[in-house]
């Protein structure tokens, strides 16, 4: 391609990330985004889930050099923390030989991401810009300042729409195409965002390294770290119900219902009636459409083509792998643009859409199981048998985090494998008495 003017909608983390892989290609970016700039505006609290970087991600990242940037603003969480409601803790790492997930604030490796995009000299920002047509003929997106009214028409080579998970940019792909697929779905819960801060040195409360959960069957409470020692809690609850937000409205309600739920949590929050009452309560939706791509030269990446929910971490490293494959295509097919949108939207699609079901299968997982002791049991004796036979079995937490050589849609269909083993392993007699012996071991090689 001569002409390599590039237009990506929205300035989030994907879209900043895919400005910093076309520019170092030499590709001249203009980045719209809908929002004013963070990193000078006030940037609300109350909607920002921490985000927990995996090695997917990290990949996305090292591929432009800038790993060691975002490293400074992470930290990392070894496994998940589960405080029952006894007030009694169990520890479960997340791999081995301290494998790490890294916790880091939305709205920080937003702005870092920004600032590295507009050190490429041919990449530039344009603030409160909102999408309101995209003209496919032309190649000609249109756009309206949201301050000034002023309307915006930009002709390009190419156009990304990585504007999230509401995206503009496929609404106008999807009211502009005939058969375009689209599926939204939202799950039961919904979520609030409370905090619980620093001690009286700037110290954490509770354990840096570690991804908390409160599990309680029909609903649960999450804490990730930040820098400055607090930690985002959110609480991940029934819109309805006889627990849920619908039922518990009142200052007392809240008190009574977390002195309840969580009461080793209270001490440490001592903003959480207010934090309930004000912070916004906000849904959560699961994305999947087709197509992708359009005219050989429009492309969705991110949530704008995947939105999924946050139970397994991964919507921005799935975003961030989405540059990596893209990348990587670009050399295959030495920047032909029919073939790289082609063979992107056909490798990414069906990983998209295991993600986005492996996410849903997580929440209950996380919610209902992580406390349960049968559940606990079957994941120390797949612990056990992966160590043994590394190469026989990969947990599919493992394959999903920790494996960016194994396509989502791989990890899927290997975890639906390796459940239906354990299933008939669970209900082997005197299970829990004899998990760690050599007929246990020699029963999942049979089945394998």
């Amino acid at each position: 391609m001569d002409n390599k003017n590039t237009t990506i909608i929205g300035a989030g983390l994907v879209g900043s990330l895919l400005s910093i892989y076309l520019a170092k290609r030499g590709y001249k970016i203009d980045l719209f985004e809908r929002r004013p700039d963070m990193r000078t505006a006030n940037v609300s609290a109350g909607k920002s889930i921490n985000l927990a970087l995996s090695d997917r991600g990290w990949k996305g990242l090292e591929g432009v050099g800038i790993a060691d940037e975002i490293k400074k603003i992470a930290i990392p969480m070894y496994g998940r923390s589960i405080h029952f409601k006894d007030g009694t803790t169990a520890f479960q790492p997340y791999g081995k030989d301290n494998q790490a997930i890294y916790s880091v604030s939305r709205a920080e490796i937003n702005m870092k991401l920004m600032d590295l995009a507009e050190e490429q000299e041919n990449v530039k920002i344009h603030f409160n810009e909102r999408c309101t047509s995209v003209d496919r003929s032309k190649m000609e997106a249109h756009f309206e300042n949201t301050e000034t009214h002023s309307h915006t028409k930009v002709k390009s080579d190419l156009l990304f729409g990585a504007d999230g998970a509401f995206a503009a940019s496929r609404l106008n792909m999807q009211l502009s195409s005939d058969r375009f697929e689209y599926n939204q779905h939202y799950i039961s819960a919904g979520y609030k965002e409370l905090i619980i801060p620093p001690g009286p040195n700037g110290e954490f409360m509770i354990e840096k390294n570690a991804l908390h959960i409160w599990p309680r069957g029909s609903f649960m409470m999450i804490a990730l770290p930040n820098m400055d020692g607090n930690f985002t809690c959110t609480l991940f609850f029934p819109f309805e119900g006889e627990k849920s937000f619908a039922s518990i409205t009142t200052r007392e309600q809240v008190k009574k219902f977390f002195e309840e739920e969580f009461p080793d949590a209270v001490p440490l929050m001592p903003t959480l009636v207010d934090d309930y009452m004000n912070n916004p309560t906000s849904s959560l939706v699961t994305v999947k459409c087709f197509p992708w791509t359009f005219d050989d030269k429009i492309a969705l990446i991110g949530d704008a083509a995947h939105a999924i929910v946050p139970f397994y971490g991964q919507g921005m490293n799935c975003g961030f792998e989405d540059c990596v494959v893209l990348n990587n295509l670009i050399d295959k097919h030495k920047e032909d643009w029919p073939q790289i949108l082609t063979e992107y939207q056909n490798l990414r699609k069906p990983d998209a859409d295991a993600i986005a079901d492996l996410a849903v299968m997580n929440f209950v997982e996380m919610r209902d199981k992580t406390a349960d002791p049968k559940f606990l049991l079957q994941k120390k004796i797949e612990a056990k048998f992966s160590s043994a036979h590394p190469d026989k079995w990969i947990p599919l937490y493992s394959m999903v985090t920790y494996s960016p050589h194994i396509r989502y849609s791989t990890a899927l269909k290997e975890g639906q494998k390796q459940e239906a083993i354990m299933q008939k392993i669970m209900a082997m007699p005197d299970i829990d008495k004899n998990w760690d012996s050599k007929e246990v071991e020699q029963a999942m090689l049979s089945l394998l």
